[in-house]
């Protein structure tokens, strides 16, 4: 018979050779989805990034997927490079800002981006994104940005849904904080990576929002600043205000139609201007956690 010991040990190796062998299947499929169903998004080019499956998958097996960029440049080598975690796709509908993430994966490598970290999350929402038609919400039927732990989760994300948005079930918020895999797989983000800026992006509102403790940004390119407040189980609230990392939301014209390259272009470098002001040159925030003040909806991002 067998030595149990031993068994375990070569069960455990065999493991850790299938997850080895298996996940460049798993980001070959997901690079394949993406590409058949984003005009925008090459499926050779996604295949070229060093991308990185989570050993969680959705609730219709879905790839949850990242890609982490090193700096590759820095004025004081003994300072620790600041750390930018960007979320694209939390809604399954809004097809560009899935594609503007796939563009900035080659602007992070840009001089003027290069002395960031980048965490890069193209799709945190697959289930919604590949469904046909795609969905907002997830394949349990839950708004990913009203399912965050918050504060005030327990106390009004049920009663902010049923009155405030007359239970749209597109902003179904779940039935209980947390209760997403993806909302877990992005918590998890969050407190691993450490980021000292989140930027998430959205459509179609045309604007930008953000929360958090340090200065505002006023305009990135054609999209001026509209605070629109806070909701239970947002990212805003959780990162920005909950945790004290500051929250940018970019809210694209268009959920299909991906604007000009040039105004992206000016988008960007607002943004990395910006950046460099109130990120890079900024002190490090200690990351606080604390209850939050819930504002009236302006929105429905």
């Amino acid at each position: 018979m067998a030595h149990p010991a031993r068994f375990l040990l070569v069960a455990t190796l065999a493991i850790q050779a299938t997850s080895a062998f298996a996940e460049p299947n798993v980001i070959d499929a997901w690079c394949n989805q993406l590409g058949n169903r984003l005009h925008s998004v090459s499926v050779v080019a996604c295949h070229a990034q060093d991308f990185k499956a989570a050993q969680e998958l959705t609730i219709r097996g879905n790839a949850l997927v990242s890609r982490d960029i090193e700096p590759t440049k820095s004025g004081d080598p003994s300072v620790a490079a600041k750390r930018i975690l960007v979320i694209g796709g939390i809604h399954g509908d809004e097809l560009t800002a899935v594609s503007t993430v796939f563009r900035w994966l080659d602007w992070a490598r840009q001089p003027e981006a290069a002395i960031y970290q980048w965490r890069i999350i193209p799709v945190a929402n697959p289930d919604g994104l590949l469904a046909r038609p795609s969905t907002r919400v997830n394949a349990n039927g839950v708004d990913l940005n009203r399912n965050f732990q918050t504060p005030d989760w327990d106390r009004d994300a049920q009663d902010y849904w049923i009155k405030r948005t007359r239970s749209d079930p597109r902003r179904f918020p779940g039935k209980a904080a947390g209760s997403e895999i993806e909302t877990q797989w992005l918590e998890k983000q969050v407190d691993e990576f450490k980021p000292d800026l989140i930027v998430s992006i959205h459509a179609p509102y045309n604007l930008l929002d953000y929360d958090g403790p340090v200065p505002e940004p006023m305009r990135f390119g054609r999209l001026s600043l509209n605070r629109l407040g806070v909701y239970p189980g947002s990212m805003g609230n959780y990162s920005g205000l909950f945790k004290q990392i500051p929250v940018i939301t970019i809210e694209l014209p268009n959920a299909n139609a991906m604007p000009s390259l040039r105004d992206q272009q000016a988008m960007w470098v607002d943004m990395l201007k910006w950046m460099k002001q109130n990120i890079e040159d900024a002190p490090t925030q200690p990351h606080l956690e604390g209850n939050v003040p819930t504002k009236p909806e302006a929105s429905h991002s």
